[in-house]
């Protein structure tokens, strides 16, 4: 809007508000998909001082290794709550451990921010053998 200066802006707003004003008294947002929902972050994980280049990127067909990465982790924890235990299973999670693994090492924070790794001891606990 840099074309615009001074009472010029003030007024241009004004008229986008009064026309945004008018069709909603029209009904025309009332049909819009998820109308009445909460809307949903995608990148509610990536920290707020990255989102808006996250997007950038996303938008233009690049995701960041975090996002990757944190994606293939939702897809493997997704798998195995699938999965019957076994042998598949017990290489599955230790995949999903070496992908945690390699998040939390690229992160540069508190630890306390990590994703929580699935510990040897409950799969222990869970095929019964060491």
């Amino acid at each position: 809007m840099s074309w615009l200066t001074g009472g010029a802006v003030f007024e241009y707003l004004k008229i986008v508000e009064q026309r945004i004003l008018e069709a909603q008294r029209r009904g025309e947002f009332d049909n819009l998909a998820h109308a009445g929902k909460p809307l949903v972050f995608e990148d509610e994980n990536v920290p707020e001082d990255l989102r808006m280049a996250y997007k950038i990127l996303k938008n233009s067909g690049y995701l960041p290794p975090e996002v990757e990465l944190r994606k293939e982790i939702r897809r493997m924890e997704d798998m195995l709550c699938r999965m019957e235990d076994g042998e598949d299973k017990y290489r599955a999670m230790k995949k999903l451990n070496l992908l945690v693994a390699r998040l939390n090492a690229g992160r540069s924070g508190h630890a306390a921010f990590d994703a929580p790794e699935h510990y040897e001891e409950k799969l222990v606990a869970r095929f019964g053998r060491k």
